[in-house]
């Protein structure tokens, strides 16, 4: 087993022949830097979450999911099962469709930030007069390229068709629709405002398209408080909002590396990940 890939949140090792362990740590990170203070349940969360999700949607998308039980891991892996438990899958491999797949519900983040200079979104043309957390008029596909470094950009459909062409694009668009529609309509009845989300697609080695990463977490998603919505101003969320108001307030230059969060911010946090957790899956996060 090696090490395949470091993400800001996520270590993905190789399991040959033709499958990877995914390991959700605790690690955060703001503004393009992973902070020196984990929070404590994060990566269960973003697993436990990923994986009720992914069950969910199993009748729109097959996902790449193999096991999540670390009693059923491969033996190699037993010294670790314990640190590995509630926040590691055994997936297929698959060959990343290189583009963030966004739904959009609602007007904000960078959305927003390009509709109030142009009135655009991706470069589409949005109705006039929306305000910032304005609910669009239907789900809006607004696919993203994927970086590496820095912050992702978005695109249009038109560039997505040249990428990969026009039926994958197609069937990307009508898939993450379908899968931000069924979770939308769920999470509001249990009190939760999916504003927007991201997925990640693969094509595994026959060819079968399938959800991956992570899907409708606080990391990939804005999910807001549905009591408190209110459009025309920025929104309560259920993410780390808290470490953002935090480190804009510090006076930090958002250069590495960054400083090390008060307990009170940690522990903040910690709570609306596990209530996001509560309110959609019907439990308190498990032990």
């Amino acid at each position: 087993m090696r090490l395949f890939r470091r993400g800001k949140v996520r270590d993905v090792y190789e399991l040959p022949p033709d499958r990877l362990l995914i390991v959700a740590t605790d690690r955060i990170s703001a503004f393009d830097a992973i902070l020196p203070a984990p929070i404590p349940d994060k990566g269960v969360v973003l697993n436990q979450l990923s994986l009720f999700w992914f069950e969910l949607m199993r009748a729109i998308v097959p996902n790449h999911v193999v096991e999540s039980d670390a009693d059923r891991f491969p033996p190699q892996l037993a010294p670790y099962r314990e640190i590995l438990r509630g926040r590691s899958v055994i997936v297929r491999k698959a060959e990343v469709v290189p583009f963030e797949c966004v739904v959009r519900g609602y007007l904000s983040g960078s959305g927003w930030k390009e509709y109030r200079a142009g009135g655009t979104i991706g470069g589409v043309r949005m109705p006039p007069g929306l305000v910032e957390s304005s609910r669009l008029p239907e789900p809006f596909f607004s696919p993203a390229t994927k970086a590496d470094v820095g912050h992702d950009m978005n695109v249009d459909e038109v560039y997505m068709d040249r990428s990969i062409g026009a039926a994958l694009t197609r069937r990307l668009r009508e898939i993450s629709i379908a899968i931000y529609s069924k979770a939308a309509a769920y999470a509001l009845d249990r009190g939760i405002i999916i504003a927007d989300t991201k997925f990640e697609f693969g094509l595994d080695v026959n060819g079968e398209l399938l959800l991956v990463d992570e899907v409708l977490t606080p990391d990939s998603s804005r999910f807001w408080p549905s009591a408190e919505y209110a459009p025309g101003r920025a929104q309560a969320s259920f993410d780390k909002q808290p470490v953002r108001d935090y480190l804009e307030a510090s006076g930090w230059n958002k250069q590495p590396p960054a400083p090390p969060l008060p307990p009170a911010v940690v522990s903040s946090t910690q709570a609306r990940y596990r209530e996001a957790y509560r309110l959609l899956v019907g439990r308190e996060l498990g032990p």
